[in-house]
């Protein structure tokens, strides 16, 4: 099932048990949240979250201890997914599993001026939620991307392609055909 499942931790005035629903994922329902300590996990698919589905098969998984005291609200825990990349070394497709930290905090809009408000969002402090719903979805979007290498591998030894004929150099040495036009190219002589 996606969806989200909101799991109370028995810690605080939180009763134990568990509510689920299906809905956007990573769209916390605030009203359902009691004050005190939640254990949320989340499941949704790729496209919730503004990504390639083709890149990140499986979808996005979230677990998280979420605190709410009044209006305040924390959010703490990790993603977990896997996307698919090109080695930048042999170029072959290889699925990279993430387990990616997620911190939020955020509060009810208008408890502060405005201004404040403004300069805590940007500065990406502060979320603000209308005392309904707190959505999750650009800061687990970001924080996914943010985490994704510039340069992935494979693996961390790839060797990589042949200079001169492109093979795949990771199975082992080989006969490359350049090296044998090379050498008729000279007469099989050496200069």
């Amino acid at each position: 099932m996606r969806g989200v499942c909101y799991l109370a931790t028995g810690t605080g005035p939180a009763q134990a048990g568990s509510l689920c629903m299906s809905k956007s994922a990573f769209n916390l329902d605030l009203t359902t949240l009691r004050n005190g300590l939640s254990r949320v996990a989340v499941e949704t698919g790729a496209k919730d979250l503004d990504l390639s589905e083709s890149e990140w098969p499986g979808g996005v998984r979230g677990t998280f201890d979420v605190e709410k005291s009044g209006d305040r609200v924390s959010v703490r825990g990790f993603l977990e997914a896997r996307a698919l990349l090109e080695c930048v070394r042999c170029l072959t497709m290889f699925e990279l599993p993430m387990r990616v930290p997620l911190e939020v905090f955020a509060d009810r809009s208008g408890t502060g001026s405005r201004r404040d408000e403004e300069s805590l969002v940007r500065d990406a402090y502060m979320r603000f939620h209308d005392g309904r719903q707190l959505d999750l979805r650009e800061d687990a979007r970001d924080s996914l991307l943010v985490e994704m290498p510039i340069t992935p591998r494979c693996r961390e030894d790839c060797a990589g392609l042949c200079v001169k004929c492109g093979a795949d150099l990771n199975p082992g040495p080989h006969a490359c055909p350049g090296e044998r036009n090379e050498e008729s190219s000279h007469g099989g002589t050496e200069a």
